[in-house]
């Protein structure tokens, strides 16, 4: 199942991560460039660094132009994240270009990259709330409370993985087919964002 590998290489992403756990250190991807887990390994350190992005700039006392730089870090961060999930519906619309969808074929709300975001996402939820049941100096309430929402989590992960499986197979077999729409943001753009074309006038 192709969720098993995508949780594999989440996990390892993760862990690699949390061995320095600094936001600066050097991103080594430990597959080749032509291979899937190339792209999922890639997709969930860039989730990993914004995730501690966010945990930055939420300081109250962060310096205002560390600030202003933290923010465009998580700005390029989040078209790098997007441009990657659109590499993996790439892949998938190469890997089945040449199935024929059967005239009942459906399209689905969500592509499977798209849906591949969400778990990588969910592994990183998963990962910061067993680090709140295990905090030594937490209380046994916030534990439990922590506790409660990791099952849920964990039973949101199966359900999302059964999904994306589900999805590939359905994709595979021409029930489902897949209309990819880029995501075409627009802060980014000097010639969308009205702050940025406004200035150049």
């Amino acid at each position: 199942m192709f969720s098993d590998l995508a949780n594999k290489i989440f996990q390892e992403s993760i862990d690699k991560y949390h061995i320095i756990d600094d936001v600066d250190q050097p991103f080594e991807n430990p597959y080749p460039k032509d291979k899937i887990e190339h792209l999922l390994y890639r997709k969930n350190w860039i989730d990993t660094v914004q995730w501690h992005y966010e945990d930055i700039i939420r300081d109250p006392n962060i310096d205002p132009v560390a600030a202003l730089k933290l923010k465009r870090l998580i700005d390029a961060s989040n078209q790098d994240r997007t441009d990657t999930v659109e590499y993996i519906d790439s892949y998938f619309l190469q890997k089945y270009k040449d199935v024929q969808p059967k005239k009942t074929a459906t399209i689905n709300s969500e592509s499977p990259a798209w849906a591949i975001d969400r778990l990588s996402i969910l592994a990183l939820k998963i990962y910061h709330m067993q680090e709140e049941v295990d905090r030594k100096d937490a209380s046994e309430t916030h534990k439990e409370k922590c506790q409660a929402k990791l099952n849920v989590l964990l039973e949101q992960r199966v359900d999302l993985s059964t999904a994306i499986d589900q999805l590939i197979i359905d994709i595979e077999n021409g029930n489902k087919y897949m209309k990819v729409y880029k995501q075409m943001k627009m802060y980014n753009d000097d010639d969308l964002n009205p702050v940025l074309y406004n200035k150049n006038k």
